[in-house]
């Protein structure tokens, strides 16, 4: 079975507000797979959840072929990555011990044991002198070589899948595709599924494998890479890469989808982005339509997809 499967995963919440429906994801071992969306579309619900830090209200979700619905967040086998690496540290420790705290938690290992991976794993991610460095705090690294820490820290309990939530959001663009290029390539060299979260397509569209667009809590599109960006059919997805600019492109201005993101505690009826969309119809405002698989591997939820 694959890495991580979810099937119809549901959050309700005790007042009846509906955050994310009919959520399935399958992210198999070494893939990197994008979720993006804009702010508000509830991704960071679907972080929590998958973590277990959010109670799932329905669904099932499995890691590996077990069943983790009820499981504690330290014992699914799943690490995360945050935005800001600075405050993902602790000032008052070095590195050192901050990552011999999660080895402590999820292996039996001697102290040697575990310097040595430490060391192992900061020149995994590209860390000079890691036994000097393993001395130093968090202060002591720049912005680039925290997040290098903080991902090393995140493979140090060994993980099945790894979750990185905007990761390169606080990094200039030179480091951007560094840290991105280093992720891939860890979770193909460790086995372990990818899971990005992001709103700027821009960054990650040249090195994920399947892309997943999320629109008021609930995926509109998924596909490979090449499915996405150059066959999407929903026209959500077909906006947001119109708002991409281009090298070399003779298009004089960037496609601009109108209207704001509805607030996802009071939807229309209907599709969710029928009020902002070029092509909708009577019945775009009367029902909300379902992903359908438009060819193999590539779904969209959209009554009149997108012709390009």
């Amino acid at each position: 079975m694959a890495g991580i499967v979810i099937k119809d995963m549901k959050k309700e919440y005790p007042n009846g507000f509906v955050a994310i429906e009919g959520m399935n994801l399958d992210i198999p071992d070494k893939e990197f797979v994008v979720l993006v969306g804009p702010s508000g579309c509830a991704k960071s619900t679907t972080l929590k959840m998958i973590a277990g830090l959010e109670e799932i209200s329905a669904g099932e979700m499995y890691i590996g072929d077990r069943l983790v619905n009820d499981v504690a967040p330290k014992d699914r086998e799943i690490a995360m990555v945050f935005q800001d690496p600075m405050t993902s540290l602790n000032p008052l420790y070095t590195i050192q011990d901050q990552m011999e705290e999660v080895m402590k938690l999820h292996e039996d290992m001697t102290a040697e044991l575990r310097k040595n991976r430490c060391i192992e794993l900061l020149e995994e991610v590209g860390i000079s002198r890691p036994e000097t460095r393993l001395k130093n705090y968090p202060h002591q690294f720049s912005g680039g070589m925290r997040q290098r820490v903080i991902i090393a820290i995140a493979l140090a309990s060994r993980p099945k899948l790894l979750i990185a939530d905007e990761p390169t959001t606080a990094l200039d663009v030179t480091i951007q595709s560094q840290i991105l290029n280093l992720m891939k390539r860890l979770v193909k060299e460790h086995r372990t599924a990818l899971m990005l979260i992001t709103h700027d397509l821009a960054v990650v569209s040249e090195m994920t494998d399947k892309i997943m667009v999320m629109y008021c809590g609930r995926i509109v599109e998924k596909g490979t890479r090449d499915a996405i960006i150059k066959r999407c059919r929903h026209p959500y997805t077909f906006g947001l890469l119109g708002s991409i600019p281009k090298l070399g492109s003779r298009q004089r201005r960037l496609l601009q989808i109108r209207g704001m993101v509805p607030n996802i505690m009071d939807l229309p009826t209907g599709c969710a982005f029928a009020p902002r969309c070029d092509y909708a119809r009577e019945q775009c405002r009367r029902h909300r339509p379902e992903l359908i698989e438009i060819e193999k591997g590539h779904a969209a939820a959209c009554f009149f997809p997108v012709e390009r």
